[in-house]
């Protein structure tokens, strides 16, 4: 089972905001697993190429350094293996043989450090900048974090200069932002530590039942977080990930938010509207209502079709 792990900060926001507590606290909902829901949507198992390093798309890799996180989201796509600490810790003998796979494509330009949460292993964030991001085949940097709003205060002046490791080609942090009561005066100052170290932060969030299913919170969220200096990057639908069944919004809704969304909100407030093919490859653009389409079906990158489920 995933756990339930708070840092004093959430635990104050789960009392005052009920979506920030559906966010990380346990519920039984996430027994009940539907049979759509899947244990490994994304197929990251399929694509792993030497451990800790996922080869999905052809010209970047996914490294995930841990599987520890500041906070547990209960409806995060790897809950098959995160709060595995051990399990998920990742050594230079591993590094090495990501390096020695990094060597043999040289196609490979971008790395994306996740996890878990990179920003709660200093040590490993640092040998894996170190041993991979001075490679010279690599140009483009991503590291992604939710640490400003689960545990602000993991933003030290360490983890900032461990950042700066990577020099002469850009660093984007991706944070994950899904309620606008996670915008804090704390969080604002980690996020301005971040910035100080980065080319640019962007924002990630996820579609969720019963947090932010709804126009105006998101209006509210994606508004507040280009006043920060965050461009909104991403807005997920959920995975069908089992136990986060109950967080699917149905599609129809999620898209009729969407498009009253897109005609109030600026285009640099607006992020990209996708949904990551369950099984499939590639993160699609989902249609709004301004045009007649085909709802229950999409193709991925590489044409297969992949049907909706609600």
């Amino acid at each position: 089972m995933l756990a339930v792990r708070l840092s004093p900060h959430l635990e104050k926001l789960t009392r005052k905001c009920p979506a920030i507590y559906n966010q990380f606290m346990y519920s039984e909902a996430e027994e009940k697993e539907a049979k759509e829901g899947m244990v490994d949507p994304l197929a990251e198992e399929e694509y792993t190429a030497v451990r800790g390093l996922v080869h999905k798309y052809g010209n970047r890799a996914l490294v995930l350094l841990t599987m520890n996180c500041a906070a547990y989201c209960r409806f995060c796509t790897r809950r098959r293996s995160v709060s595995d600490i051990k399990k998920g810790v990742i050594t230079s003998k591993d590094f090495d043989n990501m390096v020695a796979y990094l060597k043999k494509h040289p196609e490979i330009k971008e790395l994306i450090f996740s996890g878990g949460d990179p920003l709660t292993v200093p040590k490993i964030l640092k040998m894996g900048l170190k041993k991979l991001t001075t490679l010279p085949q690599i140009k483009i940097v991503r590291v992604g974090t939710r640490v400003p709003v689960s545990n602000p205060r993991l933003v030290t002046k360490e983890i900032t200069d461990i950042l700066k490791i990577v020099k002469d080609k850009p660093l984007y942090i991706l944070v994950n932002f899904e309620h606008p009561a996670e915008i804090t005066k704390a969080t604002i100052q980690a996020v301005k530590r971040l910035q100080k170290v980065s080319t640019m932060l962007l924002s990630q969030s996820v579609s969720l039942r019963g947090v932010n299913d709804n126009e105006d919170t998101l209006y509210e969220l994606f508004s507040r977080l280009v006043e920060i200096g965050v461009k909104p990057y991403y807005f997920f639908r959920c995975d069908p990930v089992k136990g986060a069944e109950h967080f699917i919004v149905p599609l129809e809704r999620e898209v009729q938010i969407f498009t009253k969304l897109r005609s109030r909100l600026s285009g640099l407030a607006t992020p990209n509207y996708v949904v990551d093919a369950p099984n499939g490859v590639g993160k699609i653009p989902v249609p709004l209502d301004y045009w007649q389409y085909e709802k229950k079906k999409y193709t991925d990158f590489h044409g297969q079709e992949i049907e909706i489920t609600d």
